[in-house]
């Protein structure tokens, strides 16, 4: 098992690039992790539900990745989530990401067919063997894969040894603490809970809004490592009152985000369809979120 010290603070779910074709754009992969890295995240998370992977095909989702590690490897920590809705396409991409160097391969279970925890226990092992050096994180998402992690699915996973933790996005935040009662670390999921998650004992978060305001989130970290936890409530509450003014948008939240690093000069394209692409009347919503985000970091960073 690794150093799991790595896995800490703030770890931006890494955003889908593309250029002005709508297609993969490796440029623009390494611009976006440049940036990020200079703004000094913790890690990055790749190819998870930000980075739109269940609308990529799998050498879409290597050319990500390959630019990714292009620009991280040795730098910080890069998570890359592997799963496919078939067990043959998640093993390629996860040997590829331990080909690549990254330092863990993390999963969704099954999506569409409630499988049994056996199935789904088998998923993730066979997921795990074509990368046999290499962390497992299971991701807990059950809004969205429509099947909930139980304690003892779990359980049952923790006899791969490759196992060290669990990307929670449900959202009670007791589930935190119920996963790390079973001996593993926990990644906090909601962004609004951000300060929750660490309270319950989260090593870190991954988040799809952080990468739009990342100095807010580092600073959240740094506030509850201090102990300063009226600021970092304070500022959990102006990330949350960001985040609801990017979600009244009428076209999706990810190309609300990427309309606003745009305007900071990082350039990720649009959104991949059917996620709906950017309605004219969002041009305020975004420079409404743009303005919010940054007078709280003129305010608190």
């Amino acid at each position: 098992m690794s150093d799991l010290k790595k896995y800490s603070g703030v770890i931006p779910a890494f955003y889908a690039c593309y250029d002005d074709q709508g297609t993969v754009s490796p440029q623009r992969v390494q611009e976006l992790t440049r940036y990020l890295i200079e703004k000094g995240v913790n890690g990055l998370y790749v190819g998870g539900s930000s980075g739109e992977c269940i609308y990529q095909s799998v050498d879409e989702r290597k050319t990500v990745l390959e630019n990714v590690m292009a620009q991280a490897k040795g730098k910080i920590a890069v998570i890359a989530h592997v799963a496919c809705n078939n067990t043959a396409d998640s093993r390629i991409l996860a040997a590829h990401a331990e080909g690549l160097g990254v330092d863990a391969i993390a999963s969704i279970p099954p999506i569409y067919f409630h499988l049994p925890e056996y199935a789904i226990a088998q998923y993730w092992n066979d997921i795990s063997a074509a990368a046999p050096n290499t962390d497992f994180i299971i991701y807990n998402i059950p809004q969205l894969a429509g099947v909930a992690l139980t304690p003892s699915l779990l359980r049952e996973m923790k006899k791969n040894p490759r196992v060290i933790g669990v990307k929670n996005s449900s959202m009670p935040a007791q589930d935190i603490q119920m996963w790390r009662d079973e001996g593993v670390i926990v990644f906090n999921g909601p962004d609004e809970q951000y300060v929750s998650g660490l309270a319950m004992g989260a090593c870190a978060g991954i988040g799809g809004t952080y990468a739009v305001m990342p100095e807010l989130f580092l600073k959240v970290y740094d506030c509850f490592r201090k102990g300063e936890m009226e600021t970092a409530r304070q500022i959990q509450n102006e990330i949350c009152r960001i985040i609801y003014k990017m979600c009244s948008a009428h076209g999706n939240l990810y190309a609300v985000m990427k309309a606003i690093l745009d305007q900071n000069g990082v350039h990720c394209g649009s959104v991949r369809k059917p996620l709906p692409a950017l309605a004219g009347s969002d041009a305020a919503v975004v420079d409404e979120a743009a303005a919010m985000i940054a007078a709280a970091v003129k305010t608190y960073c």
